[in-house]
């Protein structure tokens, strides 16, 4: 006879009543005790970070947060320990004032090969020795020293552009159909070659590379794509990341991230000559090979995306602003005339292309967490009082500041007029494309070195007369990094 193991249902009655007693004592402290309780936002972000997390690796994170802001108002609440600021005034606190909060934990998502980077790192002393060692680098006496190598590889982009300009055009001719250009390939390549070219004393080669995708575009590419997790709890990102690599492994990634590998060793071998590398100064500090390879990764990544995206969504918004672009060739060709010698960051028009193409390119557009320290934090907006706790995590988002109609009027379009005038305080308050704080873009000095570069001789060469740009909008996933969807910026021309 079979014997029927029954439950006990005295034990599954307690595990039921002790399950929705403990729900319920976290939704009475999530709502009437916890020290955010008076943040507005979404109910759900007080229970949990599902949500916004979800938000972010769909893409729409900075939108949605956006339109919270517009909901509820400057400050507002997107998970049980974590808030989102709109009001400029929070800048400075949260990010300058006595060295700035502690970037949040999520940042050694960013790490690599287990190894901290000079941006990843939550240790200020770890930093420390590394910023040290390489910041005399990114100076602009140093820059400006060895601008020939970047003014090298700008001449090589423009040459390679000029060539896809005549073949688009012959070939539209030709066929009577549209032939684009994908001009991000280009300005990834540039920066690409130009970074490793000034700070490494070797070129990737990536402009001389045939083709429409640069050999390096994967590797970069798989980085970006890991920024839709960039706010997960480490272990859970870690998890994430094994199992792409475990039961999702792609041959083209792994070939294009094994070309940077090769290039970062060969910059770790053998005698360093010239001290003034980058490499050869993480060295000189005591830094391990493999550790300086990692860094150099980290540039190749950060430098790559940032500036080739940016100098892509300038180009191809010079093409649909053929006035700004006539004014800008003018400006060049009278400088030229004076001066071959002059500073390009001197030149107003220039200047305010760049500005304005850093404001609507926006390769970081969401967030910048940092930790509330133990003492907690006050802040004032709009009269409002808000206190956060000690281990909170507060932040601002780019996308929301540079988008903000009330300081930048007409936000979506790209006006670089808005700079030729008398910016409003709140307009140079508001513009963060590089962070702020110590902890801000180490290389910002060098990728805006290399915007005026590049596009000083695009204006100088007239190669965007006739273009047009493909498109009504340059479409983005709203990731940590951002990426342009089908990984295209084109133009085109008949």
């Amino acid at each position: 006879m079979a014997v029927r193991f029954l439950p006990d249902l005295g034990v599954i009655g307690l595990l039921s009543t002790t399950a929705i007693g403990l729900l319920t004592t976290v939704l009475v402290y999530r709502f009437f005790f916890d020290g955010l309780r008076g943040v507005p936002g979404p109910y759900i972000c007080r229970l949990t970070s599902l949500w916004i997390w979800y938000r972010s690796y769909s893409g729409d994170e900075c939108t949605t947060i956006d339109r919270l802001h517009k909901l509820y108002g400057p400050v507002i609440r997107i998970g049980p320990n974590e808030v989102v600021i709109s009001d400029g005034a929070a800048l400075a606190p949260i990010y300058v004032e006595k060295g700035g909060f502690m970037k949040a934990p999520c940042y050694s998502n960013f790490d690599i090969e287990g190894h901290s980077t000079i941006f990843s790192t939550l240790d200020p002393a770890h930093r420390s020795v590394r910023s040290k060692a390489v910041v005399p680098a990114f100076s602009m006496t140093s820059i400006r020293s060895g601008q020939d190598r970047i003014e090298e590889c700008v001449a090589k982009l423009v040459a390679r552009l000029e060539s896809d300009a005549a073949r688009s055009r012959t070939l539209s001719q030709q066929s009577g159909r549209s032939q684009p250009v994908n001009v991000l390939n280009l300005t990834r390549s540039l920066a690409l070659d130009a970074v490793s070219s000034y700070l490494f004393g070797q070129s990737f080669e990536g402009i001389s590379e045939k083709g429409d995708r640069m050999s390096a575009n994967l590797f970069v590419d798989t980085l970006v794509a890991v920024g839709r997790f960039f706010f997960l709890p480490n272990q859970v990102f870690l998890a994430f990341e094994l199992a792409r690599e475990r039961f999702w492994p792609d041959q083209e990634v792994n070939e294009s991230a094994k070309k940077v590998d090769d290039f970062a060793a060969t910059l770790v071998q053998g005698e360093q000559g010239d001290a003034s590398l980058y490499q050869a100064r993480l060295l000189k500090a005591g830094i391990s090979a493999h550790e300086v390879e990692v860094q150099c990764k980290d540039l190749i990544f950060a430098g790559t995306d940032s500036t080739g995206t940016t100098l892509a969504t300038m180009i191809w918004h010079l093409a649909k602003r053929p006035d700004i672009y006539k004014l800008l060739r003018e400006e060049v060709a009278g400088a030229d005339a004076k001066d071959i010698f002059y500073n390009p960051q001197s030149l107003r028009v220039l200047d305010a292309v760049v500005l304005e193409g850093l404001r609507v390119a926006m390769a970081n557009p969401t967030r910048f967490p940092r930790t509330v320290p133990p003492q907690g934090f006050n802040f004032d907006s709009n009269g409002k009082q808000y206190f956060l706790p000690g281990g909170t995590q507060v932040g601002l988002q780019v996308y929301t500041l540079h988008l903000n109609p009330t300081v930048f009027p007409e936000p979506l379009a790209f006006k670089p007029e808005r700079w030729l005038e008398d910016p409003s305080p709140d307009m140079q308050r508001d513009y963060i494309p590089f962070g702020m704080g110590a902890r801000q873009c180490i290389a910002r000095n060098l990728a805006t070195t290399e915007l005026f570069l590049a596009v000083r001789a695009i204006a100088r060469s007239n190669v965007l007369e006739g273009a047009q740009a493909v498109g009504e909008k340059i479409e983005m996933m709203e990731w940590f990094n951002s990426k342009i969807v089908g990984e295209k910026i084109e133009l085109l021309w008949q």
